[in-house]
């Protein structure tokens, strides 16, 4: 698996087009080997209710990316007790791959908030590199990331996706309601979330 390869962490409940397409997109752009799927159980930073069992969505990924030979679910955040910081997560990837180099994918409004994550500076001297997907309306204040964390604008690698208005939480709340999630996650996703009765209320 040696290479570069692109990191990209998720509760992926449910996994959708708009995770397909900033994947693809940076593979493409950043010349990635590789992009592994980060399935994590629980964000440390975002509260949220229950999520689907994390079998569960790690059976959804594993639908959604099935046509995709340069995804892989990774399951280094299932495989080890929460909480799940991104900076362990790098850890244990770059000790099971030692040749390989990571690039964490993340959105620009995530940039902003990476001085909150567990031990950022450690987090970003860890990546190779950061793929930031470049969001409309969000600038992130370099300078200031800067001085927070020196040396983080040289590990920068913006990309660009098309601006896909895909949320995992409406499409619970839409199948919560019994309305179509047809055309915001792959059929295969659709069909599998419509077998097991996810997010019915």
């Amino acid at each position: 698996m040696a290479g570069l390869i692109g990191v990209f962490g998720g509760t992926f409940d449910p996994p959708h087009l708009g995770h397909l397409i900033l994947s693809e997109h940076a593979q493409e752009e950043l010349q990635l080997d590789l992009v592994l799927w980060v399935l994590t159980p629980r964000s440390p930073l975002k509260a949220q209710g229950d999520p689907a069992p994390v079998e569960i969505r790690a059976q959804l990924v594993e639908a959604a990316i099935a046509d995709a030979p340069r995804f892989r679910l990774s399951k280094v955040d299932i495989d080890r007790p929460p909480p799940h910081y991104a900076v362990e997560t790098i850890e244990l990837l770059r000790r099971a791959e030692p040749g390989a180099e990571f690039i964490y994918l993340l959105g620009s409004d995530s940039l902003a908030d990476l001085p909150r994550w567990h031990e950022p500076a450690r987090f970003v001297d860890l990546c190779a590199g950061l793929g930031v997907m470049e969001r409309p309306g969000q600038v992130p204040d370099l300078p200031g990331l800067e001085r927070t964390l020196p040396g983080i604008t040289k590990k920068i690698l913006p990309f660009r996706a098309p601006q896909v208005e895909i949320s995992a939480r409406a499409i619970r709340e839409r199948a919560a309601g019994g309305r179509s999630i047809r055309y915001l996650v792959p059929d295969s996703v659709g069909q599998l979330i419509q077998e097991k009765g996810l997010y019915r209320e």
